[in-house]
């Protein structure tokens, strides 16, 4: 399978093309310098990918990358660049739609904020004290829902270095909501109060770039159980409470 990470130096694209490229993926990197690429991925590594250095704002260039793609990975920008970070997926989704042949899936970074909250029908971004920068991943999941993709956002907590866990644990997926068990009594909070709520919670969401960008990798098949859905990600121990 052929897969274009655009955005691939970044926190999050470098290790989905690193992990891309342990699999066995024939993997693309759309770039803005490929110098930094070299360097993060070594001579080994990028010597088995194709580097494509150019302006990720360039029509032209973003759909004469995606040909022959089997699937997109969007990793570029960050909700801090505010009307940029929109621009930056909406170039790449309207490629996506107008390529003649492209017909693959799209994977696009978002955050928890994202997710439905559970008993409620609010998501954290609406939620007061949630800062304002991130109603740019609200703006880039319309833009998809607008589309007729197969896409999926991937909407972790705050994605941290690999670490090593003293008990076993496994991965938690959920779709549309967020990973978190909350007591149904959570609805009749205001909604300061839920998101203070939330915001004390917050840690229990960190999750690993290795695991986000395996998850990714491992569903880029059309017609896949995420499509056109939201995938929240967290940790959850086998040991029983006690």
């Amino acid at each position: 399978m052929k897969i274009i990470v655009f955005g691939a130096t970044g926190n999050t694209g470098r290790r989905v093309l690193a992990q891309g490229v342990r699999m066995g993926l024939e993997m693309t990197a759309f770039v803005r310098s490929p110098e930094k690429l070299y360097e993060q991925q070594g001579e080994r590594a990028t010597r088995l990918v194709k580097v494509i250095a150019q302006d990720i704002m360039d029509p032209h260039s973003v759909r004469e990358a995606l040909s022959h793609q089997d699937a997109a990975i969007i990793t570029a920008g960050h909700a801090g660049q505010g009307d940029e970070f929109v621009r930056i997926v909406d170039n790449i989704v309207s490629q996506c739609e107008d390529h003649p042949s492209y017909t693959g899936r799209v994977w696009l970074m978002g955050g928890a904020g994202l997710l439905d909250i559970p008993h409620t029908d609010l998501i954290g971004n609406h939620l007061p004290g949630f800062p304002p920068m991130y109603q740019t991943h609200n703006r880039n999941l319309e833009r998809l829902r607008r589309s007729r993709l197969d896409w999926s956002v991937m909407c972790p907590g705050t994605m941290v270095d690999s670490t090593w866990h003293p008990e076993p644990i496994r991965l938690h997926v959920t779709t549309d909501i967020l990973p978190l068990s909350v007591p149904e009594t959570i609805k009749e909070l205001s909604e300061a109060d839920i998101a203070g709520y939330l915001f004390s919670r917050l840690q229990e969401l960190n999750v690993a770039y290795e695991d986000v960008a395996n998850w990714m990798l491992n569903h880029v098949g059309l017609d896949g159980p995420y499509k056109r859905k939201r995938v929240g990600l967290a940790y959850r121990s086998d040991i029983p409470a006690r």
